[in-house]
């Protein structure tokens, strides 16, 4: 229980310091940056939808580490194994989810108008990891509803 109690906690602390920066990110850095390559090539159409899709990835980072935080909430209290539970891994898969589809639609436009292969690379590599990671996060889920089911079942009978 020692080592649980000192993960959750070094857990919450880069929490706390990812969502910092991505606060950072999202308010500062991304915007000004767009703002930049806007001075710079005012003419570039999608200057500004890539500002609005970088921040929209950002805000679903942020949807999971807010999630991950309630979860570690109820690990603490010992009530993982609960319907509060399943649903804030819902919102974490359903904002992994929302980031996948933009960023498949983002692979697949850069693919087919790309006149180089690095770009389109990385981006079925970041792709195929969200994926991954979703259906990991899926099947972490099934596995949490069992459980709850199960323990459930276990407190009817004593």
């Amino acid at each position: 229980m020692i080592a649980e109690r000192w993960a959750v906690t070094a857990l919450r602390v880069f929490l706390v310091i990812l969502f910092g920066i991505l606060v950072v990110f999202e308010t500062l850095s991304l915007p000004g940056k767009f703002m930049y390559m806007a001075q710079q090539n005012p003419n570039d159409p999608l200057i500004w939808p890539g500002a609005i899709i970088s921040i929209f990835w950002v805000i679903c980072v942020q949807v999971v580490i807010v999630a991950t935080w309630k979860l570690l909430t109820l690990v603490r209290k010992d009530l993982i194994f609960t319907e509060a539970a399943i649903k804030w891994v819902n919102v974490m898969v359903w904002a992994i989810a929302a980031g996948w589809v933009v960023l498949v639609g983002v692979f697949l436009w850069v693919g087919f108008n790309a006149d180089d292969p690095g770009a389109p690379m990385v981006l079925f590599l970041l792709t195929t990891g969200v994926t991954a990671f979703g259906l990991v996060l899926i099947v972490m889920r099934a596995l949490l509803q069992r459980a709850t089911t199960l323990r459930s079942d276990m407190e009817s009978v004593i």
